[in-house]
């Protein structure tokens, strides 16, 4: 391969480029990126860059060795468009294409909206700023959506003084990736540090014209509102790839080793939806876990031509809020048995493991990172074959 283009320049795209040049490819590599920044750190924007203890300057990916050591080409500001695979090129937004023997598909998800007056979401660092422009003691906020990110924004809110009011169709907190279970401490925690949810009833709008003034929910109420924040979901970014070729179904879908059915064209996280080696059915890796551990496969496999490497990682992530530590990995499901292993739920310092089929799946933690380690290593041993090329 003379050329990869990388088209994605947020933590997948960067960790792909870094993995060309460490494995050994030394032709032209050009990153493409839609945002005009450098690539960043996005997990800090809801916990520590909101709440004022991290600035903008600490959150980059590289430095300046890193960035000489890369010798690429930076397309920044410039979203692709499209991937010709015909003739090998990928189109940019500006009208110029880019002729590469090899691609890396990273374009990551966008996050969705709701209908009504324009809210904050947060996806990027200039929309971590404008909200926290808008945050200060005695604001009301709401937060749209108690999900992972949700949740930490509205964590770090009520910490900046703010009222909170957190709202979701869902009836608990998190019950999506931790389970009904758990869930109930998600709650309880919030609730404890003067967080108001407002659970079991879709939000259907915002409210206002310049700025806005409230939440409007399903049946009617209002909850009024000089901030509202939105986490109602995403959508992989992948719409500018149709009729390239590359086959899409709720992300870009690829065999066990991260390789699409074009030639030459491999997929990273959030943007892919995989095959992993221990579940029988696709899946889309939306954290940073995946981000992280899946450039170093689908690299190979791209300088490869095949798939020589299968992704064995196991997705984990890790939230803080209210001064407590979640952490969680595997792939839960809403019929898991879930067993409490280490500590006490009361305590708010426990280990539960997730069971199915009378193996674990999973494995969750409050404020319990020694032992987290431990099950995590556990549950390791169980997914992963053990023999992961081929």
């Amino acid at each position: 391969m003379r050329t990869v283009v990388v088209v994605g320049a947020a933590l997948a795209g960067w960790r792909a480029a870094q993995e060309l040049r460490e494995q050994g490819f030394t032709g032209r590599l050009v990153l493409v990126g839609a945002e005009e920044r450098r690539p960043y750190d996005r997990q800090p924007l809801s916990k520590e860059f909101l709440t004022g203890n991290l600035d903008s300057g600490e959150l980059a990916l590289d430095g300046a060795d890193e960035e000489a050591a890369l010798d690429a080409e930076w397309r920044l500001g410039v979203p692709a468009i499209g991937l010709d695979s015909r003739s090998a090129e990928v189109v940019l937004a500006d009208g110029s294409r880019i002729h590469t023997d090899g691609v890396v598909l990273a374009t990551g998800a966008e996050r969705a909206t709701l209908p009504g007056a324009p809210a904050h979401r947060l996806h990027t660092l200039d929309d971590a700023h404008a909200l926290k422009a808008d945050i200060r003691a005695g604001a009301r906020v709401v937060v749209v959506g108690g999900g992972l990110v949700g949740s930490e924004v509205a964590a770090s809110c009520r910490s900046l003084g703010a009222q909170v009011t957190v709202v979701d169709a869902q009836h608990l907190p998190m019950a999506r990736t931790f389970g009904i279970e758990i869930a109930p401490l998600c709650a309880a925690l919030h609730e404890d540090h003067g967080v108001r949810l407002r659970f079991g009833t879709p939000a259907t709008r915002v409210l206002g014209e310049d700025r806005v003034t409230g939440v409007e929910l399903a049946d009617g109420r209002v909850i009024p509102a000089e901030a509202v924040v939105t986490d109602v979901g995403s959508k992989p970014a992948a719409e500018w790839l149709r009729g390239s070729g590359v086959r899409l179904r709720d992300g870009v879908l690829t065999d066990s080793g991260c390789v699409t059915r074009v030639p030459n064209v491999v997929a990273v996280g959030d943007v892919a939806r995989y095959q992993p080696v221990h579940r029988n059915h696709t899946v889309r890796g939306s954290h940073w876990s995946t981000a992280a551990n899946q450039p170093p496969v689908a690299v190979r496999n791209l300088l490869a031509g095949r798939t020589v490497e299968h992704y064995t990682g196991i997705p984990h992530l890790w939230s803080r809020q209210h001064g407590s530590t979640f952490q969680f990995a595997g792939y839960a499901g809403p019929k898991d048995r879930i067993d409490v292993v280490d500590g006490s739920p009361g305590a708010r310092r426990f280990v539960a493991t997730y069971q199915r089929g009378g193996r674990m799946v999973a494995v969750f933690a409050m404020n319990s990172p020694r032992q987290f380690a431990v099950h995590r290593r556990r549950l390791a041993a169980t997914l992963t074959p053990a023999l992961a090329k081929g």
